[in-house]
């Protein structure tokens, strides 16, 4: 089966299901339990876990896997660097990115309040709302339908604070507008653990995220991966963040 796709873009995504790299038989999807000293549920700093468990190596991200989730890496063509991983299940989008934070304390107040006032100048609405994680944010984003009309995208954005890290997480498709779609989804995003290296680096500067291995093995251009839905692009870690979708 094909795993790489180039797009007419600065971006390539490269998709892969999580069964195909994971090596984890069906029935054993749990995630690994955390230490003694981790809280009932993450996301997980790397030191809180005793072993990899049902995740994919993504780098800074280790991801847990599920039957059916299919992960499409976000590559920079010019860099080569990955930048962003999507993962998708039965109509719904969950796009994760890790990035270094400041040892004083989290950055997701500050960060959420960027992307309110952002997507609210782009005629947007967001809603700052208590929810699974936290506070989180419900947008409505102008969006285009594949006719030209005027749309409306809903979508959830997540964050978590981690000890010299923090996580962010954008809910699309189904589960930005339904609680149940959404659970497997927020299952994932509460197992990852978060590799932090140890190098001083800038707050917000995105930590390193690779190739799942089975990806690698593959190799490029094998023809189309797998349908799925298309995950918009976030970056609403910088000042003035465009929204747009891959294409």
């Amino acid at each position: 089966m094909g795993l790489f796709r180039r797009k007419a873009s600065t971006k390539a995504t490269e998709s892969v299901t999580t069964d195909e790299v994971s090596g984890v038989p069906d029935g054993a999807r749990e995630a690994e339990e955390p230490t003694a000293e981790a809280p009932g549920r993450g996301p997980f700093d790397s030191t809180q876990v005793t072993a990899m468990g049902p995740r994919v190596d993504l780098g800074a991200i280790w991801l847990p896997v599920l039957p059916g989730l299919q992960l499409r890496m976000e590559v920079d063509k010019k860099s080569q660097k990955v930048t962003g991983v999507a993962a998708s299940l039965q109509g719904s989008v969950l796009q994760v990115q890790a990035f270094a934070a400041p040892k004083s304390g989290g950055i997701w107040d500050e960060v959420r309040e960027e992307i309110g006032a952002s997507l609210t100048k782009q005629g947007g609405t967001v809603d700052d709302v208590p929810g699974t994680f936290g506070r989180e944010l419900m947008a409505r984003i102008p969006a285009k339908t594949a006719e030209g009309k005027a749309a409306v995208r809903p979508a959830r954005f997540i964050g978590h604070d981690g000890p010299r890290w923090f996580l962010r997480g954008v809910l699309s498709g189904r589960a930005a507008v339904d609680a149940e779609a959404a659970k497997p989804l927020e299952s994932v995003f509460a197992n990852i653990v978060v590799v932090r290296d140890s190098n001083p680096r800038p707050p917000r500067d995105l930590l390193t995220l690779t190739l799942p291995e089975q990806s690698r093995k593959d190799g490029a251009e094998a023809g189309p991966p797998n349908a799925t839905p298309e995950a918009p692009s976030f970056d609403p870690l910088t000042r003035g963040p465009e929204i747009t979708e891959i294409r």
